[in-house]
Parts: structure tokens; sequence; C-alpha cells
């Protein structure tokens, strides 16, 4: 009798800010593990979160968006981050919005002919299209320019056609031993899921008063019997933005701390006290050194 093949493999979500490559590895995950936000730079490490369907293994790596001027050093290591995760990867998936292919797009899609790695197209948030007809143009300009084992419109925030999705990578996957074992859904540490968390509800709460040059470091995590208790330390890249952070009698700080810990009970399925403060370090997002020290722009450990 033959034996039952294996299959598995490094699969990359490539897209430019803002496409829904974090809700789409959320959704396929069928559990939250990348932040979301409408913002830029949301994700800054490459999530590593795994799939097991019968004898497929997908190991999701979600990269931080591409960006055209990436002047800062923090934006350097993203780029960098994402288009090397294009050279590990056994299967690309490149992300797209709606009916339209900007400038960003042509770039990576340009940097994407030069890699022989099998690729999926997925055009997202087709839910916020008049008629899926309006796609079909896009759709025959990006087969007949590029070299994409499939096309696919999809709507990681409703749903739509995810498993289509879920299955056409299945089948694009390399014959392999599984790496996980199967109810594996995503590798982290506690800490970093902890500052991930409290990071977002930064990002959600302070919209575009403060710009993503926020950074979560924990300084105490104790786990006790009834009770985990955290400390959080929110850095910031410059003294103004202290007060942008704490706000009026430490109401903004007062509501991150309180959405975060909602969140956080849910995750460890305990009751948290959470305690959070703001601390400046001067200009910490164009420090090389201090970024690779926080692990931004790598898988995390």
């Amino acid at each position: 009798m033959n034996k039952m093949r294996d299959f598995c493999g490094l699969v990359s979500i490539i897209g430019r800010p803002n496409v829904g490559k974090s809700t789409l590895l959320n959704r396929l995950i069928e559990q939250k593990i990348s932040i979301t936000s409408r913002k830029s730079q949301t994700t800054r490490n490459n999530i590593l979160g795994i799939k097991t369907k019968d004898k497929h293994q997908m190991v999701f790596i979600d990269t931080p968006g591409v960006h055209i001027n990436a002047s800062k050093v923090m934006n350097k290591v993203l780029n960098q981050s994402a288009l090397g995760a294009i050279e590990d990867a056994d299967l690309i998936i490149f992300m797209l919005q709606r009916n339209k292919i900007n400038t960003l797009d042509e770039l990576i899609l340009e940097r994407l002919k030069e890699v022989n790695t099998k690729k999926i197209c997925v055009i997202n948030k087709v839910d916020q299209v008049a008629s899926i007809n309006s796609l079909l143009p896009v759709i025959e300009k990006l087969r007949s320019e590029n070299n994409f084992a499939e096309i696919i419109p999809v709507s990681a925030k409703t749903g739509k056609n995810i498993n289509e999705l879920e299955n056409m990578i299945c089948q694009n996957l390399p014959e392999n031993n599984h790496l996980y074992d199967s109810n594996t859904k995503f590798l982290a540490k506690e800490s970093f899921m902890i500052s991930e968390i409290i990071r977002e509800k930064i990002i959600r709460f302070l919209g575009e008063e403060l710009p993503h040059e926020t950074y979560v470091q924990l300084q105490k995590l104790e786990d006790k019997e009834s009770i985990i208790n955290i400390d959080a330390e929110i850095i910031v890249a410059r003294e103004s933005q202290k007060g942008i952070v704490v706000g009026k009698n430490g109401s903004k700080l007062k509501k991150i701390g309180e959405k975060a810990r909602i969140d956080l009970e849910k995750f460890f399925d305990k009751k948290v006290f959470l305690k959070t403060w703001v601390k400046t370090k001067k200009n910490w997002n164009n420090d090389s050194d201090f970024i690779s020290s926080l692990g931004i722009g790598s898988l995390y450990d």
C-alpha cells in the first residue's frame, strides 16, 4: 500500500500597505494572530501562522507592507524584511485591492518577476466593488503581464472565496514533511503577543494624531493562579508625543489600557491586571541598533 504523501511549504503574503494582508492571514488561520488597522506599518515583524488541512500544511508569513519612499531607518528595515520573505518562500501570495493597480503594485510585480517561485494573485476587498465584472480588465492585465498560477478575487473581511483560495494554496504546496503539529496555529512568545495587542490599541485609538512611532516593551509578566500581572512601557520617538498617548488627565492611556486588557483576557482566558506608562526614546525609529534589538523586521522567536 502506498503511503499518503504530505505537503508543506512557506507561504509569503506580499503587497503594499493596507491591502489587507494581516486580515487575510487571520481569516486563513481562523484566529487573530496579526494586528490590523487602516494605517500603514501596522505589521512590523514577519508573523508566522500555521494552517494544517489534512495532508497539507501552510506556514504563512504576513510581511510588513512595502513602501516606495523608505527614508527612515524603520521603513528601510521593513522593506528589507518584506522583500526578503520573497526569497525564502515556496509559494508567494501577491495581494492588491479592488480594481486598481497603482505604482507601488507595479514595482512589487516587477520584483516578483525576478523569482521563479510559484505565485498566486489575490485581489482583496471585492466586497467594496459594485460588480465583479469591473475586475475583469485588471485580471486580464495581471494574467497577460505576469506568471501567476492562479488569480482570485476575495474579501478577507467577509470570507468570500477564502475556501477556494485555501484550496489553491494547498494545490501549489511542495511535497514535504509537516514542520509543526496539526493543532499549532502560530508561533510566538506570550510577550510578543501582549506587546502587539497593546500596540494595536494605540494605533486604533490615536488615529491620525500619532505616526507609527510607538513601540511596546514588556517590563513584567507575572502569571499567578487567578490573575496575570503585566507591566508595559510604551516608547515614543519625541517628547511631544507623550502627551498625545497619555491624553488629558491620562484619558487616552486609560482607554488604551482598558481595551487592551479585554483582548488580553480573551487571549489568556484569565483575569489580567495591566499597568502601562509612556517613555521617550528620542528618534528610536532611526536608530538601527535599537530597532534590531527590538526584533523589528524579523520572524519573532
